[in-house]
């Protein structure tokens, strides 16, 4: 068979073996019934969901024409860095690295680090707009979860807050 879109075909492999992996790892967990669903019910179904997108998908690319085949392109490392760095440099800030005593900076700095950094993948980002969208996605975390979830954990930076 020949594949007519190689994005959607890479893509569809890619949803397939995520799915069949959190379905794989949530058979460890109790799994229940429909009606009393244990730990691993919520996981397992995602899982196969998961899986038959990525059917639905790999098979999609496989019969249906694409103008010019949907060729993939080069890896774009910059982007993929940015990112990448971004959400390690949130998970360091938000719960800091006591093994070499670096203190957490809590939920709101982490989100406008995490922000401006993320926002750095894009050629031609500009300051003003980063610091609009890092102020909106901070209030919204703070009322989600800390208001409305009521979840605890560093909301300002350590040091400041004692």
């Amino acid at each position: 068979m020949n594949i007519k879109s190689q994005k959607d075909f890479f893509a569809g492999l890619m949803f397939m073996g995520v799915g069949v992996a959190f379905a794989w790892g949530a058979t460890t967990y109790n799994v229940g019934t429909g009606a009393r669903m244990g730990p691993g019910y919520f996981p397992l179904m995602l899982g196969v969901l998961l899986a038959l997108i990525g059917v639905v998908i790999t098979f999609k690319a496989l019969v249906v024409e694409t103008v010019g085949g949907d060729k993939i392109g080069k890896w774009a490392w910059k982007p993929l860095c940015y990112i990448i760095a971004a959400n390690v440099v949130f998970g360091i800030l938000l719960a800091g690295l006591p093994a070499i005593k670096f203190p957490a900076f809590g939920m709101i700095v982490a989100i406008y680090v995490l922000t401006f950094v993320a926002s750095m993948a894009e050629p031609g980002w500009k300051l003003k707009t980063t610091f609009i969208l890092a102020t909106i996605l901070a209030v919204g975390s703070y009322l989600a979860f800390v208001l409305a979830l009521k979840l605890q954990f560093p909301v300002w930076p350590s040091f400041i807050t004692g």
